[in-house]
């Protein structure tokens, strides 16, 4: 080998040393094997989820607050009106409620998805509410715009089955023991059967640590925003389970590459009828949206650079398209 074709036989050896490595991490990965809709590769384009007049996952960095639960017409429009005038797009609020205790508030059923359904009308913000039994989907689908999977639900194939046959956008929120493939399987589970519009939600994890609530998993959001085409948004208040904490956990959410924020805002948190203690107040709400401002103009600037990088990740990861 002479001293001039020493640098092309190494350039060849090292390219088909990288094809053999991927070949290899193909066939022993199987993680994520079986969620191959879901997965970004080289043919598919990242989905934008559209709601009224907007999409979630494009350039739009979108936030959806609101009440834990409806409890009253006048907290809910109150509520909706200020987080729409702080820059929300969407109003979450609970109709029906799973709760850890069955003493807790269960929701308003009915009657809290018509106060949804008022407050869209007055506001013009889209509605994010949660289904908790494929019984109920028509129902839900009549009022809500967008369908949001608990955590405690994300693994109820039977409802995820109703909910995506509704055609209405997904929200699917990771479990609070699912690992990120378990996440990744209930999507597609929702895209198999028709509905491609599915937005993931990182709402923290149960672990050893039990100071908080939950812990955030941080990690998860940037690696989803590698391996799936679809949005990922984070849920900053169920996360820590301190409102004190939401703050700095949505900046860390959009620094991990969220597209988005799902957080609980209550005219007066002390008084709330469930989960008080990890809700914003008006004013709070406030000056995190007034914080977050730089975080987010940041990303809309990174956008097209990460969408360079997810490619060639995805070229990497999965090669024509299953890993």
């Amino acid at each position: 080998m002479t001293h001039t074709a020493c640098p092309k036989a190494i350039a060849n050896f090292i390219v088909q040393r990288i094809i053999e490595v991927a070949k290899m991490s193909r066939t022993q990965d199987t993680r994520l094997a079986e969620t191959p809709d879901v997965l970004v590769d080289a043919r598919r384009q990242r989905t934008c989820v559209p709601v009224l007049d907007f999409v979630v996952g494009g350039v739009e960095f979108v936030t959806m607050a609101g009440p834990c639960s409806v409890e009253t017409e006048s907290q809910l429009m109150a509520t909706a009106h200020h987080v729409r005038r702080a820059g929300a797009r969407i109003l979450r609020g609970g109709a029906f409620k799973p709760r850890s205790s069955p003493y807790a508030f269960q929701g308003l059923g009915l009657e809290g998805l018509k106060l949804l359904a008022a407050a869209r009308e007055e506001t013009g913000l889209a509605v994010v509410t949660e289904v908790m039994s494929e019984c109920d989907v028509p129902l839900v689908a009549e009022y809500a715009d967008i369908l949001q999977i608990g955590s405690r639900s994300m693994e109820n194939y039977t409802l995820l089955e109703a909910a995506a046959r509704s055609g209405k956008p997904i929200l699917l929120k990771r479990g609070m023991v699912a690992t990120i493939a378990d996440l990744l399987r209930s999507a597609q589970l929702i895209l198999g059967n028709g509905n491609p519009n599915v937005i993931l939600c990182e709402r923290g994890i149960r672990t050893f640590e039990t100071t908080m609530r939950n812990t955030f998993d941080a990690a998860a959001i940037a690696f989803l925003k590698q391996v799936t085409h679809l949005p990922v948004i984070a849920d900053p208040s169920h996360a820590a389970g301190y409102r004190d904490l939401v703050p700095g956990l949505a900046r860390i959410a959009i620094a991990a590459g969220a597209d988005g924020l799902l957080v609980e805002v209550h005219p007066n948190p002390d008084q709330a009828w469930s989960d008080g203690e990890q809700s914003l107040d008006f004013a709070e709400f406030d000056a995190m949206m007034t914080a977050l401002q730089p975080w987010i103009e940041l990303r809309a600037m990174a956008s097209g650079e990460e969408g360079l990088e997810q490619g060639e990740f995805a070229l990497k990861r999965t090669g024509d398209g299953a890993i």
